[in-house]
């Protein structure tokens, strides 16, 4: 038998040119900065960002093999690219659109036309998709089918992340996967108030909207699962990155904030809290780069290692973000700073493709660890 081969949890020099690019562009764009701004206009993404990043660098296609017009890289670039949207809490639909949508298309026969035609518009970043799921559907967990209908759909669909400002929605229905543009007729987009304003929600109201289908129901379930499982694992990085900044962020404030003539990060309470944060971010770096190298190989773990990072993860980002703001006392809690934004990602990401109690269900059961009875 063969063994199979450790994981990598190293970046290779690939990645890092590709993080260097994608800093570069979110840094000169004004990094959390912006988001605090954008949080304030009337619109689901900043559209120029977007476009440089989708189209200009090229990233919507990275999980897009090179003959249906994308790059064809793998989940680890991808998870690179989501690590420093993390950082920046960026308004754009990349997981939304890049990741859930594209892989949902991916599963399909990318042989018919109606399946390669999305899918390169979304690839180039020319359109925008979004998987018609709610947001905190987990992998392993069916959606709802609230939808029905074949060549016309009718239902709803509550809380779809990237729906608004989404060109095409992939919606399940009992009859399979269909394709559905935003603007035809039936087809109602609501945006609904979310904890994140960097990730907008909405409810998708359809009656009788023309559908094109995409995969047979059986084929549109293993789609739609495996699309909720590389989101669910690529989402562990996007959590690194937003955990990473906040511990960066908190040392060098605490650093060169002064009260009795020292620097506050030099009592001893705040570097044992730092100190252990540190450890978490570790940890949680080592995770989802397991994940993410996981669904880059094809590894035969990969359910394990994507519930072990989400498990972890997605609390790791809420401590940071907590511990950020409290740390920076009275400034944190306004709305000037952007600490706040950090905090509300981490709890929306906490929720999204199944809460860390969901994984560690999914984990147990993985492993063959039964929880306890009674």
């Amino acid at each position: 038998m063969t063994t199979p081969a450790p994981p990598d949890l190293l970046y290779s020099e690939t990645e890092d040119d590709l993080r260097a690019a994608v800093r570069s562009l979110l840094t000169d764009r004004g990094g959390p900065t912006a988001a605090l701004a954008e949080a304030e206009r009337d619109r689901p993404y900043d559209p120029d960002l977007w476009r440089s990043l989708a189209t200009g660098m090229g990233t919507a296609g990275l999980l897009v093999p090179e003959r249906l017009g994308g790059q064809g890289a793998t989940a680890r670039e991808a998870a690179v690219v989501l690590e420093e949207l993390g950082r920046s809490v960026a308004a754009v639909p990349y997981l939304t659109s890049a990741v859930l949508a594209v892989r949902t298309l991916l599963g399909c026969d990318t042989e018919r036309p109606e399946v390669a035609g999305p899918l390169a518009a979304l690839a180039d970043g020319g359109r925008v998709g979004a998987l018609a799921v709610p947001l905190p559907t987990a992998p392993g967990g069916a959606p709802p089918e609230t939808v029905r209908g074949g060549a016309e759909l009718s239902g709803e669909i509550t809380s779809v992340a990237g729906a608004a400002g989404a060109d095409v929605l992939l919606v399940p229905a009992d009859s399979g996967l269909h394709a559905v543009d935003t603007t035809a007729p039936g087809v109602t987009v609501t945006p609904i108030t979310p904890l994140d304003l960097t990730r907008p929600l909405a409810r998708v109201t359809l009656t009788g909207a023309t559908a094109t289908l995409l995969a047979e129901p059986d084929r549109a379930r293993a789609a739609v699962a495996d699309a909720l499982l590389t989101g669910a694992g690529l989402l562990a990085s996007e959590q690194l990155g937003l955990a990473e900044w906040c511990l960066a962020e908190t040392v060098r404030y605490t650093g060169g904030r002064h009260q009795f003539g020292r620097p506050v990060g030099s009592f001893q309470a705040l570097k044992h809290r730092l100190a252990a944060l540190w450890l978490d971010v570790v940890s949680a770096r080592a995770t989802a780069r397991n994940a993410a190298d996981a669904l880059a190989t094809g590894s035969p773990d990969t359910a394990v290692a994507v519930a072990v990072a989400q498990a972890h993860c997605g609390e790791v980002a809420v401590r940071a973000a907590q511990e950020c703001l409290q740390l920076h006392g009275g400034i944190g809690m306004t709305w000037e700073h952007p600490a706040h934004l950090y905090l509300k990602r981490a709890k929306s990401d906490q929720i999204a493709l199944g809460t860390p109690g969901r994984h560690r269900e999914a984990l147990a059961r993985l492993v063959d660890l039964p929880g306890p009875v009674g």
